[in-house]
């Protein structure tokens, strides 16, 4: 909305309004503002969600310290998604359709955990929302993502033919600074995403069923990625600080994606595909990272809020839509190889063990508890170390996959 009136502001004449022009201007105060509503604001949501006895009902599985953390306060989550919206309400434009598709995305996925969190908390059931329920709602927002990606007429990528003409939509360029010398680009209406460590890295989902029935295999995919990435990171969020910061490290890997693919000569240098108006989803994805470190204040050991399914479903949602966007979903296994690692500790275990007890007749099992981290956990293991270590290959993670720009 800011936008919108230091423009009008800059067309007045005021001296200093056309810095709004500039997305990494905005970005950088997005990023301030969500910091500040986690930071200031998130203290004052965290009492509100005391007095009002929302606390987490802790399930005694025998781990350390775990029943000292009976009756913190959870739907943290709330923190988080205001701390998302609001900045991008001010700051991006609105009218931009990658900008909308993450602010639907954000509020769909944030109510499906709310309502989890509601019937934990207020209804007293341990289960929370049925498991078929909030796969419905992620499949919903599934559909509602690859529909407006497929069918949208301004989601197009652009990819360098020969030199010389115009720069259009690039990162950081004013509209008195257009007209520049570029790449000469092409202009496509397809579904092309990218390859990892592939020199002709380009795939095209209507290759596989034709432009007219390319939907079939697209849309299924969004929805496998959004299902399979939220319900991930809901699976890390199970140690103080481990999904937010975890996601934090993804959103900056993200942040430098989105950058370089709105950026009409980072594109044609890196040779990756330029998406014209991708440059707002910047400012969307500062204020991402900005609000899970801004969390990370109060969730940090010994959290004084947990984020519950309200902040865990929305953030991995978030990321997968983020990354679908930007024409980067394949690289989804390596940057978010946390989330992937703790979903398939879960599924290897229960897997094992009924494949066991059918055998044998005694279930066995590989970890001593899923997801993974508490299996270090039960093998005596600090929760903060444990924290800290999976940081750590996050963050190596999240440099191997922006090697993969060169790394071909």
């Amino acid at each position: 909305m800011l936008y919108y009136l230091f423009t009008y502001l800059d067309e007045l004449g005021m001296p200093g309004a056309g810095v709004f022009h500039y997305v990494s201007f905005r970005t950088a105060m997005a990023i301030i503002t969500s910091l500040l509503i986690s930071l200031v604001f998130g203290k004052r949501i965290i009492n509100v969600l005391r007095k009002a006895q929302m606390g987490e009902t802790i399930r005694d599985l025998g781990l350390e310290g775990q029943m000292e953390k009976q009756g913190t306060p959870t739907m943290g989550g709330l923190i988080i998604i205001a701390s998302i919206v609001i900045p991008t309400l001010l700051f991006a434009k609105l009218n931009n359709i990658y900008v909308v598709i993450m602010l639907v995305s954000t509020v769909m996925l944030g109510t499906i955990g709310f309502i989890d969190d509601y019937i934990k908390v207020f209804k007293k059931n341990k289960e929370g929302l049925a498991g078929r329920f909030k796969i419905v709602g992620q499949i919903a927002v599934g559909v509602f993502v690859g529909s407006v990606l497929y069918f949208h007429p301004d989601v197009q990528v652009h990819k360098s033919v020969s030199k010389n003409i115009t720069v259009e939509n690039s990162i950081d360029v004013s509209n008195k600074h257009k007209q520049e010398k570029g790449e000469k680009w092409v202009e496509l209406r397809d579904m092309t995403t990218t390859i990892p460590f592939v020199k002709d890295n380009e795939f095209n989902y209507t290759w596989v069923a034709g432009e007219k029935w390319g939907w079939l295999i697209f849309i299924p995919v969004v929805i496998f990625i959004v299902v399979a990435i939220s319900n991930g990171a809901n699976m890390t969020d199970g140690l103080d600080g481990l999904a937010a910061g975890s996601s934090a490290i993804i959103g900056l890997a993200l942040a430098i994606f989105a950058y370089i693919s709105g950026h009409v000569l980072f594109a044609d240098y890196l040779n990756i595909m330029y998406i014209p108006n991708s440059s707002e989803l910047v400012i969307f994805i500062g204020a991402f990272v900005g609000a899970t470190v801004g969390f990370l204040w109060h969730n940090s050991y010994p959290a004084s809020v947990f984020m519950g399914d309200t902040g865990s479903l929305a953030i991995g949602g978030i990321i997968a839509v983020f990354a679908i966007v930007i024409r980067k979903e394949l690289l989804l296994p390596v940057l978010c190889g946390i989330f992937l690692a703790e979903n398939l500790s879960v599924i290897m275990q229960v897997g094992y063990f009924k494949y066991t007890k059918k055998k044998y007749g005694e279930g066995k099992r590989i970890f001593k508890m899923a997801p993974l981290h508490h299996h270090y956990q039960k093998l005596g293991m600090h929760e903060s170390k444990i924290v800290a270590r999976f940081w750590i290959v996050g963050i190596l993670l999240a440099v191997i996959t922006i090697v993969t720009l060169k790394l071909r």
